[in-house]
């Protein structure tokens, strides 16, 4: 009967065997799956804090993130190192040590590429390098890869490829020093995430710290411009002063030697003291046009509502017109807010120069203007000599002029368009040779 009792117990205690054998083998399944979850809620929350933490101090986040990963899977040093192509080396950047383990950044620079030949054959796979049991190596001599990890007491490591832009620039590692460590597929891929975010936030760094050197560089060429700018308007007028104080005694002593002697020289002998004089006169245009221009953009007057026929008007009054040209000028033109010294040059620049070129006997200068939907439209029209096409752009240098005759500065042209530009807007011209030149400018209207 007992015996029979024990024979009829076998077969239940095999099955309660097998089912718990089925319980402990999913009970670790699910450790597992418990300890990937984690490990990927670690790596979101360090991805996180990456994205909402000032850059500022990136490498504090670095070392923090290291110490994270390398405390979840056990390692006792996590490091980063970069590869460096050109110099044939790599050099450790960051480095974690748990305690008790001795840190090795300051030993691990610039370490020929020749030392990590096998670990650098697998990052440009882009693959990982793994060695579960250091002590299973092969001995391969004084510089192999075992005799370079034993003395650092390593036992198990792992490093993953950094990758940027398709290009290996380093990697990052997890030695275990106190025991073997092994890191499953899962935790690999993990591992490569990471790798990937540090790749980012290192690069994001490297931006922001190129835009900061760009903007320091730009301030400071501002600052330095804006000196330069300074002293070569206070040169300017220094200049101009000095230049202008012994044209005035040219003119003057050149004149009173004219008058008193009209009666003892001829015609032919007052020539060169007349060209002496032509001569005067345009080095004292030259000198106002370069004032004129130095000061566009450094005005200190208010801006006002500025009456275009107005100004218009009066700088008619204080320009010389020959009587065989006839300047009209439109009745409508608008007010405009601006400077209104800055106008009066534009128009006073503008039919000097259609003066100045004027070849015709019953000279004609048309001052318009039309109104469109985002901006004023303006123009100054006449029948002079016209302008050929490849001097379009030419004639608005400083300096340049259609003829080297008359006493003009060739800076007028360059003037206007220096005010046109500071108010945002454009200027462009139509022009044929012996028919005449139309030059228009547009302000843009205030929103």
């Amino acid at each position: 009967m007992q015996k029979e009792n024990l024979d009829s117990s076998n077969p239940i205690s095999a099955e309660n065997k097998s089912q718990t054998n089925l319980e402990v083998s999913q009970l670790g399944k699910d450790k597992i799956i418990e300890r990937h979850l984690r490990f990927q809620d670690l790596l979101i929350s360090i991805s996180t804090k990456y994205i909402n933490s000032d850059l500022s101090d990136i490498d504090k986040l670095v070392r923090e993130s290291l110490q994270q990963i390398g405390e979840f899977v056990t390692s006792d040093r996590s490091y980063v190192f970069s590869y460096d192509f050109v110099n044939n080396t790599c050099s450790n950047t960051y480095e974690w040590c748990a305690e008790d383990i001795e840190p090795e950044l300051d030993n691990l620079q610039n370490i020929p590429l020749d030392y990590i030949t096998h670990w650098l054959e697998a990052h440009k796979k882009g693959e990982a390098f793994y060695v579960e049991d250091v002590s299973l190596l092969e001995e391969d001599g004084e510089f192999g890869l075992r005799a370079i990890l034993e003395p650092q007491g390593i036992k198990s490591l792992i490093t993953i490829p950094k990758i940027k832009n398709g290009e290996l620039i380093g990697f990052i590692g997890f030695d275990s020093v106190k025991k073997l460590n092994s890191y499953s597929k899962n935790e690999q891929q993990i591992l490569f995430v990471y790798a990937n975010m540090l790749v980012n936030v290192i690069q994001k760094k490297e931006y922001e710290e190129r835009i900061k050197a760009q903007n320091k560089k730009q301030e400071e060429l501002l600052k330095s411009l804006s000196i330069q700018n300074e002293e070569l308007n206070e040169y300017a007028h220094v200049v101009s002063h000095d230049l202008k104080a012994p044209l005035i005694n040219i003119h003057t002593l050149v004149g009173w030697f004219m008058e008193d002697n009209k009666e003892a020289l001829d015609e032919k002998a007052f020539k060169p003291l007349h060209q002496v004089l032509f001569n005067v006169e345009k080095m004292d245009f030259l000198i106002k046009g370069i004032l004129d221009y130095s000061i566009i953009d450094k005005l200190e007057a208010e801006d006002k509502l500025v009456n275009f026929n107005l100004i218009t008007q009066e700088v008619l009054q204080t320009l010389l017109v020959p009587n065989h040209i006839h300047v009209t000028i439109q009745e409508n033109l608008p007010s405009l807010f601006g400077n209104t010294w800055r106008f009066k040059q534009v128009f006073q620049n503008l039919i000097q120069n259609a003066i100045n070129y004027c070849d015709k006997e019953n000279g004609r200068i048309e001052v318009g203007y039309e109104e469109k939907d985002t901006h004023h439209l303006f123009f100054v029209k006449d029948n002079g000599i016209g302008i050929k096409a490849d001097y379009f752009d030419k004639i608005f240098k400083v300096f340049t002029k259609l003829e080297s005759t008359g006493s003009s500065s060739g800076i007028g042209l360059s003037i206007v368009k220096k005010i046109i530009s500071y108010y945002n807007g454009s200027i462009w011209l139509e022009s044929e040779q012996g028919v005449g030149t139309t030059f228009y400018f547009t302000l843009l209207k205030k929103e």
